[in-house]
């Protein structure tokens, strides 16, 4: 897979990534796999080994019931789901339903290395199967690629086990532990719950985490959206999911609270080797550090072509990286959710179709 052509270069299989494949296929773009000569094509060159993107990664318990919300992909309403499934088989299985359906051009599992300038208006996007000539890239990448673990005084010395999230398993493999949780967000809440059930937890935040006593419906959703909004349209840095909304008092929120788990702590001032250091000088022995520090847009590959401001946000006019048409940014910022990665497929390819349109680029 060497020196291959496609007007557009999808990167990323996921949800959103999905979504721009269908609208792309809609507006009558055709397979750079199939019809290589055909006069817009596409591809969607996907790191999984399967369908399914993230979802294949969450962690054992997470199911059906437990996660925020799966919003239909395009053109393909969700079969009827067992609410104890497992997320990790129900999605990625409707996932692969869906491509089998829409026939989209899927190549994986296929590594993105770099996306840079090519020859005239082009993009090369090099890849560990190759490279691609494209005239305009749509990334999908999401974001779990690239889980943040902060540097932390003594790190090095602990002599338990740390992990992050997204090397999360399950409960049982925690049975009888001390276990540190650190982080303020909706993953270290749903951790708490179960873990505390085998386990003895604490918590390690921050700031204060803010729980919403109101309901987070159609409303305050529009209001969060708009924030997220205002920060990409002005380059800002966006920051985690529950830095907008705030935690919610969901049935797994409620359980831990009575079980206990949520009795916060301010963060420890160093790690050493059997445990933590807390912030009033006394020693809490821990066998586990569980970071449930989230995670930032996985963009490092898109680096050579300069998006990034001097405040590191890369600010975005719809879904188009300003100033630079060729280059959209799908399941980032606003579109982070499943319903906002499904607009924001169709933005994208609606807002390249003008643009080649208007520029009269084919293949």
């Amino acid at each position: 897979m060497t020196g291959r052509q496609a007007t557009v270069v999808v990167i990323g299989g996921g949800q959103s990534g999905l979504a721009a494949g269908y609208h792309l296929k809609r507006r009558g773009f055709v397979s750079a796999l199939v019809e290589p000569e055909g006069e817009r094509t596409f591809v969607v060159l996907d790191a999984a080994p399967a369908a399914g993107g993230a979802w294949q990664n969450r962690w054992e318990s997470l199911r059906m019931a437990t996660v925020n919300g799966i919003f239909d992909l395009p053109g393909f309403p969700k079969p009827p789901l067992d609410p104890g499934e497992p997320s990790r088989t129900a999605v990625p299985r409707y996932f692969a339903d869906f491509e089998k359906t829409t026939e989209l051009p899927i190549v994986r599992p296929v590594q993105v290395l770099q996306v840079r300038p090519g020859p005239g208006d082009s993009l090369t996007v090099d890849s560990d199967h190759g490279e691609w000539s494209t005239r305009a890239v749509i990334n999908a990448t999401g974001t779990w690629t690239n889980p943040v673990l902060p540097p932390y005084p003594g790190q090095e010395t602990f002599a338990g086990l740390q992990l992050h999230t997204h090397d999360y398993v399950a409960a049982e493999r925690l049975n009888g532990r001390r276990v540190a949780v650190v982080g303020g967000g909706i993953s270290a809440v749903q951790l708490l719950e179960e873990i505390a059930r085998v386990a003895t937890t604490f918590w390690y935040t921050r700031r204060e985490p803010v729980f919403r006593d109101d309901e987070f419906n159609a409303e305050a959703g529009r209001e969060t959206i708009a924030k997220v909004v205002a920060d990409v349209e002005a380059g800002r840095p966006t920051g985690s999911v529950v830095s907008y909304t705030g935690l919610l008092w969901t049935p797994y929120a409620l359980a831990a609270k009575e079980r206990g788990a949520l009795e916060r702590r301010p963060m420890f001032t160093a790690i050493e080797a059997y445990g933590v250091r807390e912030a009033d000088g006394s020693f809490t022995s821990v066998d586990v550090i569980l970071w449930a520090t989230g995670f930032k847009a996985a963009l490092a590959h898109l680096d050579p072509l300069g998006l990034r401001n001097d405040s590191g946000g890369i600010r975005l006019i719809g879904t188009q990286v300003a100033g630079e048409p060729r280059v959209h940014l799908i399941g980032f910022g606003p579109s982070q959710s499943t319903v906002g990665a499904n607009r924001a497929g169709r933005e994208a390819v609606n807002a390249l179709v003008k643009y080649f349109d208007r520029n009269q680029v084919n293949a």
